[in-house]
């Protein structure tokens, strides 16, 4: 059934071609240390903070959250490890983006122990929901942060954690926005720069935001703030989907209503947003664009592909460019 209502669809698209840590990381600082004095801790507002690099401060004027989808993924944070529910698709692109981020940071981080490849990283996982990114990377050694604003979402992820011995002294999880995290509280008339807030920036060797540039209400401040988290050098992953007709077609009518791959009303196609826009804005807040590669995903047999086709889903890699050094 299902392989004839996708046949239908696709004969009828030929023509178309087409969110440092809380309370701030000081310097020598463990990480297990950092966890366990904030487990249950979510992030306070703080002031806002001047950033002194590329990055445009206009990038800092909204917040990243949508109250839409707060209440949307609030209505599903149990069902996170169910890897036949709604999240099924998530938990299948796994086997793509756990080697997509793995490989491309061992080419610049080299001499680690090959059983923990990512040991002596730091990796923040943005939208993180339950987990189901941040603790393959904490496996491999990583000393991952996953924030998420939903509240109920960050509780499943860390009860999911708790049961790893493995994971207790590299993965925590917090429930705070990005521009929380990054000491940029929006809306303010007034900016502060405090040693402690400057202590805060620049603190992780990777930003991962896999499935949540197309969920966010403002991508700019996103931009400006995964900028503001990363330490020079560092790099951003990326996965989200394009803004075509196609992914209107695969990504909302057939994933949505025709096979609900994902609950209906996930996704809103005036959020989606193509790798050409995505990397202006990137480069734009300080990045560089690395590599862009398309995937595919296979409502069939549930796997996903890499594709040299980015009409739909992709991933972007990018990194962070190093401060330009102050001119006399």
């Amino acid at each position: 059934m299902y392989a004839n209502k996708l046949g239908r669809l696709l004969s009828g698209l030929r023509g178309w071609r087409v969110a440092a840590v809380c309370g701030g990381i000081r310097s020598g600082s463990s990480w297990t240390a950092v966890c366990k004095q904030r487990r249950r801790s979510a992030c306070p507002r703080t002031q806002n903070l001047t950033v002194h690099r590329r990055a445009s401060v206009r990038s800092a004027s909204q917040t990243t959250v949508d109250p839409d989808e707060l209440r949307r993924f609030q209505s599903l944070a149990s069902k996170w490890w169910d890897e036949q529910g709604e999240f099924a698709a998530l938990h299948a692109m796994n086997d793509l983006r756990v080697p997509f981020i793995r490989d491309n940071l061992l080419n610049v981080h080299t001499g680690h122990h090959p059983g923990k490849p990512l040991a002596g990283l730091k990796i923040l996982d943005i939208g993180c929901g339950g987990g189901l990114l941040t603790e393959p990377l904490g496996r491999l050694g990583a000393d991952v942060l996953g924030i998420d604003p939903v509240e109920e979402s960050i509780s499943t992820a860390q009860l999911h954690s708790s049961k790893d011995p493995e994971l207790r002294s590299r993965v925590c999880y917090r429930a705070c926005s990005l521009e929380e995290l990054s000491s940029v509280e929006v809306g303010g008339e007034e900016e502060e720069e405090e040693e402690e807030e400057r202590q805060r920036a620049g603190q992780f060797d990777a930003v991962v935001a896999s499935e949540v540039v197309e969920h966010l209400a403002n991508p700019e401040t996103f931009a400006f703030c995964c900028s503001h988290v990363l330490k020079p050098g560092g790099s951003l992953f990326i996965t989200t989907i394009n803004k075509t007709k196609l992914s209107y077609a695969l990504a909302i009518v057939a994933a949505e209503q025709l096979f609900r791959i994902v609950p209906s009303g996930t996704h809103e196609w005036e959020k989606f947003i193509s790798p050409v826009e995505l990397e202006r804005m990137l480069e734009s807040n300080g990045f560089s664009v690395q590599s862009v590669q398309g995937m595919l995903y296979n409502p069939l047999s549930g796997a996903w592909s890499w594709t040299e086709s980015t009409a739909i889903n992709y991933a972007l890699h990018a990194v962070r460019l190093r401060d330009d050094p102050p001119t006399a």
